[in-house]
């Protein structure tokens, strides 16, 4: 499992959602700002008292590892698992890869080094049977070697995987974008992407108080989801001086209808490549 931030109270919140903090393998952070990274140190001291053995994998700006060290210092108590701290310096890069999916970072434009995240589904062609079989391959072993990528040699033939795959096959991608003011590079870092997390922090009528404390307008967070053609637009970070997403939320369908504000729980579903579906709590 991955978590992107880690805010004051997300122990308490992943306690009402009902989600083990022992299921996450990796925490990405975003930028230093406290609200973004205050939840460490309880996540960090619970995992240890909960007798995680595993690693944990925390990535974020320059400063991370400092951070860290700190960390360790609050309080009276051991960890007995090894926290691995990844510093981003690379802007654009793949900074995970696994078998089945990719993380990337983006730089943004903040007050301080702030970084977005793009998650991407790797998706293997599919596999041609009929091709296979008209090549002599007995289904079998064989058949998993080529669709893994690996070339296979019958009677002195090599047969290579591209010979019995499909195209490549788009897989399903988000991105989350952090504490950011609009940036053309955002643009270019969620084109097509099944899910935009993006900051929208204040109404248009306080866009000088946005610009001036490094945030987005929901207006501005709607135009980069259009430019950027994402299927689902879902807005955070709103300023505590609003009651209620209504004023925001407005403005934003105005130019992008497809958006919506997050809220404490809410589960999003992507299914089958373009297909966003949103579970509200009470569903």
């Amino acid at each position: 499992m991955l978590l992107l931030d880690c805010g004051e109270a997300t122990q308490k919140q992943m306690m009402y959602a009902q989600i083990s903090p022992m299921k996450i393998d990796d925490i990405y952070i975003t930028h230093l700002h406290g609200d973004h990274i205050l939840g460490l140190p309880g996540i960090i001291q619970s995992l240890a008292f909960r007798g995680r053995t595993r690693p944990l994998n925390i990535y974020g700006p320059e400063g991370i590892d400092e951070l860290l060290e700190h960390i360790k210092k609050l309080g009276f108590y051991s960890i007995n698992y090894e926290i691995i701290t990844h510093s981003i310096t690379d802007d654009d890069s793949v900074i995970y890869r696994q078998e089945d999916f990719i993380v990337k970072a983006k730089r943004m434009k903040h007050t301080v080094t702030d970084y977005a995240y793009m998650i991407e589904e790797i998706r293997q062609p599919k596999f041609l049977k009929s091709k296979a079989l008209e090549l002599n391959i007995p289904p079998g072993p064989l058949f998993g070697q080529l669709q893994a990528g690996r070339e296979i040699t019958i009677d002195g033939v090599t047969i290579k995987p591209e010979q019995v795959l499909g195209p490549p096959r788009q897989g399903v991608k988000m991105v989350f974008s952090g504490d950011t003011m609009p940036h053309e590079s955002m643009v270019d870092f969620a084109r097509d992407v099944d899910l935009l997390i993006h900051e929208a922090t204040f109404s248009k009528k306080y866009a000088d108080k946005a610009v001036e404390n490094g945030h987005t307008i929901a207006e501005d967070a709607a135009k980069i989801a259009k430019k950027a053609n994402v299927e689902q637009l879902i807005l955070t970070h709103i300023s505590n001086r609003y009651t209620d997403s209504d004023e925001l939320l407005d403005e934003a369908k105005a130019v992008f209808e497809n958006t919506v504000y997050a809220h404490d729980f809410m589960k999003v579903v992507i299914e089958n490549k373009k297909a966003v579906r949103i579970i509200n709590r009470e569903q």
